[in-house]
């Protein structure tokens, strides 16, 4: 079932980033009269992109929240029918292929180090182009952020994505928020990688109501008590911050490469001039996710 791309006036309160950790934000409004916005009316297909390396997490989290989801119909997207490779070697089986996807209700891309061919992959940006301009919802998880970036659907929204990786947003003209989950207007991304719980969390209250996201909620028992406070950087040691900026740059350094190289492409077929360099998205960005 397919919806305008205006906003209903119920969902225009949301237009803030929301960060679902902190102490008093007020709650998410909700429409309590669920068909206004045809969300309940019939089916809500969902669509995750699968693609090769994404980080299974991302993806899972989510996942697991939405599927439960009365009337949600989640699909698998990919290129192929073929399984799809994680990051840490978790193979995902599609349902479908991006040519034979329904039209979405919601639209949602993972992230992970795959992303960084995503970014210069010209299928998958029309896909995303295509089920982005009609879709109720365009979100994304962790680096999956920077994906909708290359497709141009962030462009003057507000937006999250891993800790690492924010500053390459501005790249793609989006705004960087760092917060769990982000919502302007009907994107809603998500933070690094466990934050994917959170937003699928979100987005079963918006889609289904707060009742129906808080049962999930239990179902799941998500009620975290990390054993260690290494969480974020702010938080994390020296040492481990440092550890983890060494093993990532290899990866960081790609990805400053196919950055730079989807905003020229982006900004050459929407006929601006502003387009970074490599080097200006360089030092920009941090080493990470």
């Amino acid at each position: 079932m397919r919806f305008p791309n205006a906003m209903p006036e119920s969902d225009k309160a949301a237009v803030t980033a929301t960060d679902q950790s902190e102490k008093g934000a007020p709650p998410m409004p909700h429409n309590k009269n669920p068909r206004a916005d045809g969300l309940d009316a019939a089916a809500v297909h969902v669509g995750f992109l699968l693609y090769p390396n994404l980080t299974q997490l991302d993806l899972t989290g989510p996942y697991e929240t939405l599927a439960r989801v009365p009337r949600v119909r989640a699909h698998l997207v990919s290129k192929t029918l073929a399984p799809v490779r994680s990051d840490t070697g978790l193979s995902l089986l599609p349902t479908v292929t991006l040519e034979k996807c329904p039209d979405l209700d919601v639209v949602c891309v993972p992230g992970g180090p795959g992303v960084n061919e995503v970014l210069v992959d010209d299928q998958i940006l029309t896909f995303l182009r295509r089920q982005g301009a009609n879709a109720r919802y365009v979100t994304s998880v962790c680096s999956g952020a920077l994906a909708l970036g290359a497709a141009g659907l962030l462009h003057g929204y507000r937006a999250a994505t891993h800790w690492a990786s924010l500053d390459f947003l501005e790249a793609f003209g989006a705004v960087p928020v760092k917060t769990r989950v982000c919502m302007d207007r009907n994107r809603i991304t998500g933070g690094g990688v466990t934050a994917g719980i959170d937003f699928g969390l979100h987005l079963a209250s918006l889609i289904a109501g707060e009742r129906t996201a808080r049962r999930i909620q239990l179902y799941i028992e998500y009620a975290p008590e990390p054993r260690f406070q290494s969480g974020s950087p702010e938080t994390a040691p020296p040492d481990i911050l440092n550890d983890y900026q060494e093993l990532a740059a290899p990866m960081i350094a790609r990805r400053t490469e196919a950055v730079a190289l989807a905003a020229a492409r982006l900004a050459e077929s929407e006929g601006t001039t502003e387009i970074p360099s490599e080097k200006e998205v360089r030092d920009g960005s941090q080493a990470g996710g």
